[in-house]
C-alpha cells in the first residue's frame, strides 16, 4: 500500500511530504520510501498564520479562511506528490498546529487546520486527518507521536537509547530496559525563528546555517532566566507548544532581564537554550546513542554544543536509523496512515501518557467507495529503505 505523509511542524514554515510504499507480512512491516519533499508556504498565507497564532487574537472567521487555504495548499503538495508516484492508495495528513491546550500538566484538547476534504477531492484517495486528539481522550498527551516510529527504528539496541526531534519543539523518545518514554523537551527553533521573524533578520525566517548566531555571544543572565521556566523540571509524560513558547515570551524575558541587548546576542542565547536543555536530560536518562532529526539538526552550533555536552554519548543523524532527518515526520504519518487504516494502534504505552493504545485519526473517502484493507493485528518489526 502507498501511503502519503503529509504536515507541517511547529515552525510553520512549510508543507514536509513524502511516498511510503508499504508490505506487511506476519507483522514485520517493510516500507520503501519513493518519493520525499518539503514545499515553503506562501509568503502570504504563511504571515496570516503567524499573525493568528496564540498568543495573538483572532477570528473564527480568520480560523476558517485558514483552514480552507492551508488544506487547499496541502492538497497541491498531495496532488504533485501522488502524481510522482503514479498514485496512492490512501494519505495521513497531520495539518498545521494552532493550538494545544494543556492544563495543569494535562492535555485536554488540541487543534490542527487544513481541511482534509480538499486533500481528498484532488488526490481522490481516502485522508487520514485529526490523528492527535483520540490519544488525548484515552488519557495522552497527544504528543510525541513519533514516539511509535522511534520504538520501532530503536527496538533491540543495547542499553539506553533515544531519538530527538529538533523542530520548533525538541521532543524526545527514550529506549531501554525499563520500557518507553517521551515527551516535548522544550523549544528547539521556535524561538529563533519568532526572533528572526519580528526582527527582519533576514527572508528566510530562520537562522540559516547558525549565520547570526555565530555573530553574538550568550547572556548569561537570560540564559539563566529562561532555564528557570517551571516547564523543564515536569515529569514525563508532558507536552507544550508555542501557546508556552512564543515572541512574547521572549519578549518578557528580555524586558526583565536585559532590555535592548543585541538581537545576535539574543539568537546565540536562545540557541544554547536548546543545547542545555536537550543535554540535561540526555545526561538524566543514561542515554548512550541519541539520533538526531529535523531542522535544528542542521543548526553546527546546537550539533557542536550537544557532542561537546554529551562525551559519553554517541551522537547521530536519524539518517543511520533510515529514517531521513529532514522527512521522518513525513515517514511517522505515512506510517500512521497505513496503521489506521489496517485497525492498527499507532500508539506505544508510554509514549503520550495514554491508558492504552488507540487507532488514531478520522477517515474522509477519496472520490470512491471507501474500502479498508484487511485488519493487521500489530506491527511487530520496521524496516526502512
Amino acid at each position: 500500500m502507498r501511503v502519503l505523509g503529509l504536515l507541517s511542524g511547529t515552525s510553520h514554515d512549510g508543507i514536509d511530504v513524502t511516498v511510503v510504499d508499504f508490505d506487511e507480512s506476519e507483522g514485520a512491516l517493510r516500507g520503501t520510501v519513493l518519493h520525499e519533499d518539503s514545499v515553503p508556504y506562501d509568503p502570504e498565507l504563511r504571515a496570516r498564520l503567524i499573525a493568528a497564532l496564540p498568543p495573538a487574537p483572532t477570528t473564527f472567521a480568520e480560523v476558517c479562511e485558514l483552514d480552507t487555504l492551508i488544506g487547499q495548499a496541502f492538497a497541491e503538495v498531495a496532488a504533485s506528490a501522488s502524481a510522482a508516484v503514479g498514485g496512492v492508495h490512501a494519505v495521513c495528513t497531520h495539518g498545521q498546529t494552532v493550538f494545544h491546550w494543556v492544563d495543569e500538566g494535562h492535555a485536554l484538547g488540541t487543534l490542527q487546520i487544513g481541511q482534509p476534504a480538499w486533500i481528498a477531492e484532488r488526490v481522490g484517495a481516502p485522508v487520514v486527518s485529526d490523528v492527535r486528539i483520540r490519544d488525548i481522550t484515552a488519557g495522552g498527551h497527544g504528543a510525541p507521536l513519533v514516539s511509535f516510529l522511534d520504538e520501532l527504528l530503536l527496538r533491540g539496541r543495547a542499553g539506553v537509547s533515544a531519538a530527538v526531534n529538533l523542530g520548533g519543539i525538541a521532543n524526545m523518545t527514550v529506549v531501554g530496559p525499563d520500557g518507553l518514554s517521551a515527551y516535548d523537551i522544550g523549544p528547539a527553533n521556535a524561538l529563533v525563528d519568532a526572533v528572526v521573524v519580528a526582527e527582519g533578520l533576514n527572508d528566510r525566517g530562520y537562522d540559516a546555517d547558525a549565520a547570526i548566531a555565530r555573530t553574538g555571544a550568550v547572556d548569561k543572565d537570560l540564559l539563566a532566566a529562561l532555564l528557570a521556566d517551571p516547564y523543564y523540571s515536569l515529569g514525563a509524560p508532558k507536552s507544550t507548544g508555542k501557546e508556552h513558547f512564543h515572541l512574547d515570551y521572549v519578549r518578557a524575558h528580555v524586558d526583565r532581564m536585559r532590555p535592548g541587548i543585541a538581537p545576535a546576542d539574543l539568537i546565540r542565547t536562545l540557541t544554547e537554550l536548546t543545547v542545555r536543555t536537550v543535554a540535561q536530560d540526555v545526561r538524566a536518562a543514561g542515554i548512550r546513542f541519541l539520533a538526531v532529526s529535523g531542522g535544528g539538526c542542521h543548526n553546527p552550533l546546537i550539533m557542536q554544543g550537544l557532542r561537546a555536552a554529551l562525551p559519553e554519548v554517541e551522537v547521530v543523524l536519524a539518517d543511520e536509523l533510515g529514517a531521513s532527518v529532514d522527512s521522518k515526520e513525513a515517514i511517522l504519518f505515512a506510517l500512521i496512515g497505513w496503521c489506521t487504516m489496517h485497525g492498527v494502534a499507532a500508539v506505544t504505552p508510554g509514549g503520550t501518557g495514554a491508558r492504552e493504545p488507540r487507532i488514531l485519526g478520522t477517515i474522509t473517502p477519496g472520490t470512491g467507495p471507501l474500502r479498508m484493507p484487511e485488519p493487521v493485528e500489530r506491527v511487530l518489526s520496521l524496516t526502512l529503505a
